[in-house]
């Protein structure tokens, strides 16, 4: 199996995340992609704002809704996946250690870790990032519209096996920091993030 794993707060989830992961989906040649959301990124240790347990629900809410989407291609209905191993573990969620443990459960499958290109510049600050990228294969997705990404860093930090692929999305200008804004602002989410999830956030007062 071929097995992409999107980690992030999804403090919320939003169009730019489901686009990145349609992208990687495709043109990766994925089985399954598996959304990973972490308790406390060691980057970002001031977040998330909203639970661990709503911004999974917001998650199984933005996936049922691309299933329902008529008019375009969309994954079927279970190659995209909820992970709460990072949730469930606490604490500062490491990637080495949650693909190591993918590993060990998954000896089979070929993992692929997806990363956004502004985000690659980070890599090498990251926990055992040789290891990371012995275990999966990063997928570094590049926006539409944007500078190429500069990668000899992070292919350095790659094994022959597991060299980085490059992933052309099309532009989407669009934040969970600046979602968080509007919603404080009460400023329409319309386009911004699935119905199904400003429904949701709207009935829960988050980020209020």
């Amino acid at each position: 199996m071929r097995l992409g794993i999107f980690g992030g707060s999804f403090d919320p989830v939003h169009m730019g995340h489901l686009a990145l992961a349609r992208a990687c989906h495709q043109q990766a040649a994925l089985d399954e992609i598996w959304f990973m959301p972490t308790a406390v990124q060691p980057l970002k240790q001031r977040g998330p704002h909203a639970t661990g347990g709503q911004r999974a629900e917001m998650l199984q809410l933005a996936i049922d809704e691309i299933q329902s989407e008529p008019g375009r291609p969309r994954p079927r209905s279970d190659a995209w996946r909820i992970c709460t191993l990072e949730i469930d573990r606490g604490g500062l969620s490491y990637t080495v250690d949650t693909l190591g443990q993918l590993h060990i459960e998954l000896p089979e499958a070929k993992l692929f870790f997806m990363i956004g290109a502004d985000a690659v510049r980070d890599v090498p600050h990251w926990k055992e990032p040789f290891e990371i990228f012995r275990l999966a294969t990063p997928l570094v997705v590049h926006r539409a519209g944007r500078s190429e990404p500069e990668l000899a860093a992070l292919t350095s930090l790659c094994t022959a096996e597991t060299q980085p692929k490059l992933v052309e999305m099309p532009p989407v200008d669009v934040s969970s920091s600046e979602i968080r804004s509007r919603i404080v602002a009460g400023v329409s989410l319309h386009g911004l993030v699935p119905q199904a999830v400003a429904d949701y956030i709207r009935q829960h007062g988050i980020y209020q």
